[in-house]
């Protein structure tokens, strides 16, 4: 009986070396898992992007009206638009992003006293999911309601739609200034997005609509009426040193 118990024990270790790691895969069934399951882990995976302006790689043209009115110079996009017109000029990237912090580094000039231009740093799906930045002299009546000083611009941190809301405030022209907007989902999955100026949180607006709306990030510089109090009689500029996207 040895020898029959001897080769019994030999293919039962074959058959167990087999089912291990090195030989059978075996697949077990995952877990289902629901939004409020404390064990699904979320991804730690984030995507960064930085476009630093050597060159347009990643991006495309969007202008509105007029000219195509811009170029790379000292690693900067300038963009500009005309005076006595309603140039309306931008770039856009080729890809769409959602959740996650968006950020543009600016050079905000001194700009046309009552011109109506603006320089435009923002999020766009469709006309009623936008997120802006919008940067310029302002009418006066609203640089009235805001105190502002000689050296002043107006910022307008605007959601176009669902719902539309819109904060203002001011920075000082003639500087480098930092915006970033920050989109988060709050427990319903809706967007909620944070203005941040210079490291600063500006304003906060909760959104009705969450990621099956995708963005793709603008620069731009236009002629707009809602931002001064006469078409534009200088030539207004701003300078872009990089805009950068980081995933939650």
């Amino acid at each position: 009986m040895k020898p029959k118990i001897k080769i019994l024990g030999v293919i039962i270790g074959l058959l167990l070396h087999s089912c291990s790691a090195g030989g059978i895969t075996i697949n077990k069934p995952k877990m289902p898992t629901t939004a409020n399951d404390n064990s699904a882990k979320p991804s730690t995976t984030t995507t960064a992007k930085l476009w630093d302006f050597h060159d347009l790689s990643g991006w495309e043209d969007a202008t509105q009206a007029g000219s195509v009115n811009y170029f790379i110079e000292n690693k900067n996009l300038t963009i500009f638009t005309r005076p006595n017109t309603w140039d309306r000029t931008k770039i856009k990237t080729t890809s769409t992003y959602t959740t996650g912090t968006y950020t543009w580094r600016v050079y905000v000039p001194e700009m046309g006293i009552g011109d109506m231009a603006s320089i435009g740093a923002f999020l766009y799906n469709s006309n009623a999911h936008e997120l802006d930045y919008e940067i310029g002299y302002g009418k006066q009546s609203m640089r009235n309601e805001l105190n502002a000083e000689a050296d002043d611009l107006i910022v307008s941190m605007t959601s176009q739609g669902n719902p539309h809301k819109s904060h203002d405030t001011k920075i000082k022209r003639g500087q480098w200034h930092t915006f970033s907007m920050e989109l988060r989902l709050n427990s319903s999955g809706k967007y909620k997005v944070s203005w941040i100026i210079n490291g600063q949180q500006a304003a906060t607006t909760q959104l009705n609509y969450g990621t099956k709306s995708k963005f793709k990030i603008f620069c731009s510089v236009e002629n707009l009426t809602f931002m001064g109090d006469h078409i534009p009689k200088t030539k207004n500029y701003a300078l872009f040193d990089f805009v950068k996207y980081r995933s939650n």
